[in-house]
């Protein structure tokens, strides 16, 4: 367990278990693109899921593992390095630290919280007030689940409130973890950056247009 007795191995953890979880994103993305085809689109897309429940159900505890450990390292280094330097200064010297980069933790942890309401609402089904019921073709209505319960303007804040934290998480995230694992230097660095703000961009718009659009009436 050499791996998690450094601060350097523990970055190592949290930057090869952060990259996971974004492919994992990516692919939930274009899942969830498929509302926009209506109930067809997305209530077949679940159906195909449900038939490939053996491969879903491994990758879903893979990412679940990989989310706590991902979890416990950023808290035990954030505790470490608060409990390295207990007083701030003065005048911050971290010219080049942003917003997304000073507040990981947090954007972090509203992630955490989101993801445990996202799976206890449209995976297990428990919180009030969910559409649950088949379509004309006797599939489970994703669909009508769905925009049901964004409908609901609380709820759609909810969603779009988790999509902004994780545009500022990723925003500074990928390239942080590429530089983490050393696959980058002074021409690779600043493209990993670029490529971590485009595609936090993609996901804050392809996630947030879902609730955005059902707000706004245009799906139901």
């Amino acid at each position: 367990m050499g791996l998690f007795s450094s601060s350097i191995g523990r970055k190592a953890v949290m930057a090869v278990t952060g990259l996971l979880m974004v492919l994992w994103v990516v692919g939930h993305l274009l899942g969830n693109l498929t509302i926009f085809w209506g109930p067809s689109g997305i209530n077949a897309y679940a159906v195909h899921l449900h038939e490939l429940w053996p491969v879903v159900w491994t990758a879903r505890i893979v990412m679940g593992l990989a989310v706590v450990l991902h979890v416990v390292l950023s808290i035990q280094l954030t505790l470490e390095n608060r409990a390295a330097k207990p007083q701030k200064y003065a005048v911050s010297k971290s010219l080049r630290a942003t917003f997304s980069s000073k507040n990981m933790i947090w954007t972090g942890l509203i992630l955490l919280a989101f993801v445990g309401y996202h799976l206890l609402q449209f995976t297990f089904h428990v919180t009030p007030g969910l559409t649950l019921e088949t379509d004309a073709l006797h599939r489970f209505d994703v669909y009508a689940m769905v925009v049901g319960a964004l409908r609901n303007p609380v709820v759609g804040v909810i969603y779009l409130v988790a999509m902004a934290s994780l545009f500022f998480h990723l925003f500074h995230g990928v390239q942080s973890g590429f530089q983490t694992l050393g696959l980058s230097n002074a021409i690779l660095l600043p493209r990993y950056g670029v490529a971590g703000k485009v595609l936090s961009a993609i996901f804050l718009v392809g996630f947030g247009s879902i609730p955005a659009v059902i707000l706004a009436g245009i799906l139901k």
